[in-house]
Protein backbone atom coordinates (compact mmCIF):
# COMPACT_ATOMS: atom_id res chain seq x y z
CA UNK A 1 0.00 0.00 0.00
CA UNK A 2 1.34 3.51 -0.91
CA UNK A 3 1.17 5.81 1.82
CA UNK A 4 0.67 9.85 0.37
CA UNK A 5 1.64 12.98 2.31
CA UNK A 6 0.11 16.21 1.45
CA UNK A 7 2.05 19.85 0.94
CA UNK A 8 1.69 20.91 4.47
CA UNK A 9 2.76 16.93 5.39
CA UNK A 10 6.09 17.37 3.49
CA UNK A 11 6.60 20.99 5.09
CA UNK A 12 6.12 19.38 8.71
CA UNK A 13 8.52 16.30 8.09
CA UNK A 14 10.74 19.08 7.43
CA UNK A 15 10.30 20.94 10.48
CA UNK A 16 10.97 17.58 12.13
CA UNK A 17 14.01 16.97 10.10
CA UNK A 18 15.67 20.97 11.28
CA UNK A 19 14.27 20.05 14.81
CA UNK A 20 16.70 17.06 15.14
CA UNK A 21 19.88 18.85 12.87
CA UNK A 22 19.23 21.60 15.26
CA UNK A 23 19.29 19.00 18.30
CA UNK A 24 22.87 17.93 16.86
CA UNK A 25 24.32 21.33 16.15
CA UNK A 26 22.34 23.71 18.27
CA UNK A 27 23.39 26.37 15.05
CA UNK A 28 21.47 30.09 15.86
CA UNK A 29 20.80 29.70 12.33
CA UNK A 30 18.28 26.51 12.19
CA UNK A 31 17.09 28.09 15.14
CA UNK A 32 15.78 31.42 13.51
CA UNK A 33 14.64 29.55 10.15
CA UNK A 34 12.84 26.77 12.84
CA UNK A 35 11.30 29.84 14.62
CA UNK A 36 10.00 31.31 11.72
CA UNK A 37 8.54 28.14 10.52
CA UNK A 38 6.40 27.36 13.10
CA UNK A 39 2.75 27.17 11.93
CA UNK A 40 -0.40 28.85 14.02
CA UNK A 41 -2.44 26.37 15.61
CA UNK A 42 -5.47 28.69 13.74
CA UNK A 43 -4.22 27.44 10.01
CA UNK A 44 -3.42 31.24 9.17
CA UNK A 45 0.44 30.17 7.98
CA UNK A 46 3.93 30.47 9.54
CA UNK A 47 5.18 33.20 11.87
CA UNK A 48 7.08 34.56 9.38
CA UNK A 49 4.73 34.68 6.03
CA UNK A 50 7.45 34.34 3.69
CA UNK A 51 8.75 31.22 4.44
CA UNK A 52 5.66 29.61 3.07
CA UNK A 53 5.37 31.63 -0.06
CA UNK A 54 9.18 30.32 -0.64
CA UNK A 55 8.04 26.84 0.15
CA UNK A 56 5.49 26.87 -2.04
CA UNK A 57 7.58 28.20 -4.78
CA UNK A 58 10.00 25.16 -3.75
CA UNK A 59 7.18 22.49 -4.32
CA UNK A 60 5.88 23.79 -7.50
CA UNK A 61 9.60 23.91 -8.58
CA UNK A 62 10.30 20.13 -8.02
CA UNK A 63 6.93 19.45 -9.85
CA UNK A 64 7.84 21.00 -12.77
CA UNK A 65 11.26 19.24 -13.17
CA UNK A 66 9.38 16.18 -12.29
CA UNK A 67 7.25 16.68 -15.45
Amino acid sequence: MEKRITVDGHFCVGIKFLEKLYGFTKSDDIGSLLGGMQLFENDQGTWDPAIWHDWIESVEAVLGEAK
